[in-house]
């Protein structure tokens, strides 16, 4: 055993690429998606109604690039819980409801009463929130799900980037002549 100060020798050291989970790690994500949720979704009291305003709704206003920017939020506190091992059935809920929020968001004005309605991040809280005390190490197949389910998210945010840009061409032309 080493003295006081001293490092210990590597080979007292374990080595792994991914700890074990435990309960105080798990919890540790639970002030990421609280952040997210507050900005996100209720950001902003509104005088005279039961409902907070958050910056989706608002993003979604700008045409295809603020659906991306609010998707792409969502999306990184979605990796950074699979990197928490957060259970790939939470995690999928959780990109389920970022999935409804994006492709119902593409529809303008739609996708901002949608976005402040279902409030997605809030969700995913409340989600994350109900499972904590279930604990759980992800598995392989966890990560290939959660992949999978991170991928069609996605292909939707790039779907939603190359129809922005297609629709904006078309106007371009027919404003050109």
């Amino acid at each position: 055993m080493p003295q006081s100060g001293q490092r210990p020798p590597l080979q007292d050291l374990e080595w792994e690429v991914l700890p074990p989970e435990d309960r105080h790690r798990r919890k540790s994500v639970e002030p990421i998606f609280k952040w997210v949720a507050l900005i996100m979704d209720r950001l902003i009291r509104i005088p005279g109604v039961k409902r907070r305003l958050g910056l989706n709704p608002i993003l979604d206003l700008v045409p295809g690039f603020g659906d991306i920017a609010a998707a792409l939020v969502s999306v990184s506190v979605l990796v950074y819980g699979i990197r928490r091992g957060i259970p790939k059935v939470l995690l999928g809920r959780m990109a389920l409801n970022v999935l409804i929020n994006e492709v119902v968001g593409i529809v303008p004005i739609v996708g901002s009463v949608f976005a402040f309605w279902f409030t997605a991040n809030t969700r995913n809280y409340d989600l994350l929130r109900e499972h904590l005390d279930t604990p759980r190490r992800s598995t392989t197949g966890d990560k290939i799900f959660v992949g999978a389910v991170l991928g069609l998210v996605v292909v939707v945010i790039l779907a939603g980037i190359i129809g922005t840009f297609l629709i904006l061409q078309a106007i371009a032309e027919l404003i050109s002549g």
